[in-house]
């Protein structure tokens, strides 16, 4: 028997368990909610890069460039083979920590609030898990 790490009913709670590897339709399913958060995130840091930009336009670049690079990573892995689309989700997992230290840089620098940042930390934390998961199936 397998051991298997699978997602819960909301995409977040690990569960161990012994037997197949997940279905492609498990699969589908949690790459799209994947990717689905990962659009909401860039959709609350958005104006946020209009802010730092302000104060620092490389680190709004980079934000912006690795905020777009897990989206767009996400999406490839979605219609990739399962080599290319672990080496997708493990990139879009990097890009995301990316974000979030980006995030952190700013929230250190004063240029956005750190009750943001935690928040955004949180959601990104979730497209890491998942991400992590999906490259490891």
């Amino acid at each position: 028997e397998l051991l298997v790490l699978g997602l819960g009913p909301v995409g977040l709670t690990p569960l161990w368990s012994t037997g197949p590897k997940p279905k492609n339709k498990e699969f589908k399913m949690q790459s799209e909610n994947v990717y689905i958060r990962a659009r909401k995130v860039v959709q609350e840091v958005a104006p946020l890069l209009r802010v730092v930009r302000r104060q620092d336009k490389a680190l709004a670049d980079q934000l912006k460039r690795a905020a777009q690079s897990v989206v767009l990573n996400i999406a490839e892995a979605r219609g990739s083979d399962a080599g290319n689309a672990r080496a997708r989700f493990s990139t879009a997992c990097g890009s995301a920590k990316e974000v979030r230290a980006a995030l952190h840089i700013a929230s250190d620098w004063g240029y956005i609030g750190s009750e943001t940042a935690t928040h955004l930390d949180r959601r990104l934390d979730e497209v890491c898990a998942i991400t992590w998961c999906l490259a490891k199936r």
